[in-house]
């Protein structure tokens, strides 16, 4: 097939599934997190619970810092975005722009007040973050499994920031370079972006342990303004 034909027949398969791409009507809790643009390092989260057919907001909105980078197309439950935004790659400094299920909570404490299942941090947790590994993306006990990887992050730290904190289901399927070890956890500052999560004061964070509930399948929605309002409509999502 010639290569123009090829590419511009991807370009609108994509934009169909694009399009089709919605809210699944079985999840009633969203967390939706917008910036000003995709070069911006703070945003705003705010919590919905759906209402019938319709989300209501849940609270007051809170602010957030992300990538130091910004953020970029992730791989989530809908297709990614198309043309000129950037793509997640790993150490891009980027947080994922998208629509995430949640994964499990993680902290210091051995119990938490989450409905989420919790997962201790010991010396021993790392999340593997070395595209080549069988472990890439994943949590793992590192005292129970072969070390095949040569980078990894410390689950517990010597800081606050994953005192508590909430796995970000991105790039499950550990393509390769896409991305990894996304959390929503503990700023540093309100002006100290991450090197790819979602980051917010200790209250806040902990307002989300006490608030989702997996039976509600909550997600995550995460994306620049404009993005946000471009595909509204057509996602299904709430008014911001």
């Amino acid at each position: 097939m010639n290569p123009l034909i090829k590419s511009c027949s991807l370009l609108l398969l994509l934009c169909s599934n694009l399009a089709l791409a919605q809210i699944p009507e079985t999840s009633s809790q969203l967390v939706v997190v917008t910036t000003s643009d995709w070069d911006a390092t703070q945003g705003k989260a705010q919590r919905y619970e759906r209402n019938g057919q319709d989300f209501q907001k849940v609270g007051d909105a809170f602010p957030i810092v992300v990538g130091k980078t910004g953020l970029a197309w992730g791989s989530g439950i809908m297709p990614i975005g198309l043309g000129e935004q950037p793509v997640k790659r790993e150490g891009d400094g980027k947080a994922p722009a998208g629509i995430f299920t949640f994964g499990s909570a993680f902290g210091y404490e051995p119990t938490a007040n989450t409905r989420l299942p919790y997962t201790v941090s010991t010396d021993a947790r790392e999340c593997v973050d070395d595209s080549q590994s069988s472990h890439y993306n994943t949590l793992v006990d590192s005292s129970a499994v072969s070390k095949d990887w040569n980078s990894s992050e410390q689950m517990h730290r010597k800081d606050e920031l994953y005192h508590q904190g909430i796995v970000v289901e991105h790039n499950t399927s550990a393509a390769t370079n896409s991305g990894s070890c996304i959390f929503m956890h503990i700023w540093q500052s309100s002006s100290t972006p991450t090197t790819g999560c979602t980051a917010m004061d200790p209250q806040n964070i902990q307002l989300l342990f006490t608030w989702l509930n997996p039976q509600k399948n909550p997600l995550l929605v995460q994306m620049p303004v404009a993005q946000y309002e471009l595909y509204k409509d057509r996602w299904k999502l709430p008014e911001r």
